[in-house]
């Protein structure tokens, strides 16, 4: 009976840390490039999406925009038993607030809370910019369809929601458009703002900005490389944190950089096919995303886009000039590379919502021994089967090597020198989906 028993709890964690699940596969299987297109296509036809353009129309303006977008998540809501709560969060702007502003206005975001079963208040975000641009960003009347910057987007984020609906996690999603991203990143700002003040607790943000863009303005066409920016620190890290950097490492290993290590795994787990490109940097060189007031705030955010832009077709009126075509226009998608990377977003998610919250207090030791000894707070869940400990070569960008140890509090590394790597460890599910790796915020010596 003992035995039969250690048989079936040693073969439940062996299939949970050495299989794959087959919900992910039908979650890649069901986004579907057709209900892409007709999204952005829907979005581009609103003429121009300027923050500061016309609310009032039905057919034109970032007024019908947003209000279709909802309508669009409660049509989504409807056909799960209301499983979405749709809401506005809204910030005012003023004129005095920044050069891109040209008159006080409401910056809207539009979202849609999937509320996990166990842990409601923590969350994981998918956003997409609901706002597009001319050439002059104070320019508010001249049509900007901004077919692939940002309506793809938005119309991954709303993909992913119907496609997500359909199951239940343990902790909560947010699909989200966000406003105000070309005047000054106000909607991310507001959001950031309102997740604070609410107590949300925020594994990560998946920021998507340009993700249907396969030829770039270089020449390269590529269909399946994608890139993936994160900040390698927090930026609320306290001097102390700072300080202690320089001894025991992680000047790479911010939450927002654990975040980009996971969504890289998990797309080469499920979706080998693709190439994740993680950039050491916040996002393109002297630019941003709305991942950034999460950053500001210390949310793990990240920005995921395509591989290779087209400025032509980027911030641009639409027009020819010396034969190049000119603007951000529905030709310039492609849309089964907007469904690929919609897929890797929601397969994230569902990764992430399904496995157990990352365990806490995560020390290290092993100075001048022939070992490496670590130590954590167990994660009070019973799905929890125990922990994996993650290291990897000091100038290798992913976590190369693991080991399930199983569900202790401390283990030991025998020959694996505290000097020569890096050290992280993550909960395992019953399911075998992982946590966020974590760092080691402090060192003991015993």
């Amino acid at each position: 009976m003992k035995t039969s028993l250690f048989f079936s709890l040693f073969l439940s964690c062996f299939l949970a840390v050495s299989q794959t699940d087959q919900r992910v596969y039908d979650i890649i299987d069901a986004v579907s490039a057709e209900r892409i297109k007709n999204d952005i296509t829907t979005l581009a036809n609103f003429g121009t999406r300027n923050t500061f353009s016309d609310t009032i129309s039905d057919t034109r303006g970032i007024g019908a925009a947003r209000r279709w977008i909802k309508a669009e998540f409660d049509k989504i809501s409807k056909k799960c038993n209301h499983c979405l709560e749709v809401f506005y969060q809204k910030d005012f702007v003023t004129k005095e607030m920044g050069s891109r502003v040209p008159h006080d206005a409401w910056v809207v975001n539009v979202g849609a809370i999937q509320r996990g079963t166990k842990y409601p208040n923590r969350f994981v975000i998918m956003s997409g910019d609901i706002d597009s641009r001319a050439s002059d960003t104070m320019d508010y009347t001249t049509d900007a369809p901004g077919a692939n910057d940002n309506a793809s987007g938005m119309a991954g984020a709303i993909e992913a929601a119907r496609v997500l609906s359909k199951y239940k996690f343990e902790s909560s999603i947010i699909y989200v458009g966000l406003s105000g991203e070309e005047q000054g990143l106000f909607g991310g700002a507001g959001l950031a703002k309102y997740a604070q003040e609410k107590g949300w607790d925020i594994i990560g943000v998946l920021n998507n900005d340009m993700i249907g863009n396969i030829e770039g303005v270089d020449g390269v066409i590529d269909n399946r490389s994608f890139r993936i920016f994160s900040e390698p620190t927090n930026l609320t890290d306290s001097e102390r944190q700072v300080r202690l950097r320089r001894f025991y490492g992680g000047e790479v290993d911010g939450i927002s950089r654990q975040l980009a290590r996971y969504i890289h795994k998990t797309t080469k787990t499920y979706m080998p096919e693709m190439n994740p490109m993680m950039i050491y940097r916040l996002d393109r060189f002297g630019r941003g995303g709305h991942h950034r007031p999460f950053n500001d705030l210390g949310f793990a955010g990240i920005r995921i886009m395509e591989a290779h832009e087209n400025y032509n077709r980027q911030h641009q009126d639409i027009r020819t000039e010396n034969g190049i075509k000119y603007g951000d226009i529905i030709e310039g998608v492609n849309f089964d590379y907007a469904k690929k990377l919609t897929a890797v977003n929601a397969i994230n998610l569902a990764s992430l919502a399904w496995a157990p919250p990352a365990p806490t207090e995560v020390a290290i030791g092993g100075i001048v021994q022939p070992s490496t000894k670590l130590k954590w707070k167990k994660v009070d869940n019973p799905n929890v089967i125990g922990y994996k400990i993650y290291w990897r070569d000091t100038t290798s960008p992913t976590w190369d090597y693991s080991r399930f140890v199983g569900n202790i509090d401390n283990y030991t590394l025998e020959g694996i020198v505290i000097d020569n790597f890096f050290f992280g460890i993550a909960s395992v599910g019953k399911d075998g989906h992982e946590s966020m790796v974590v760092f080691p915020d402090s060192t003991f010596r015993n």
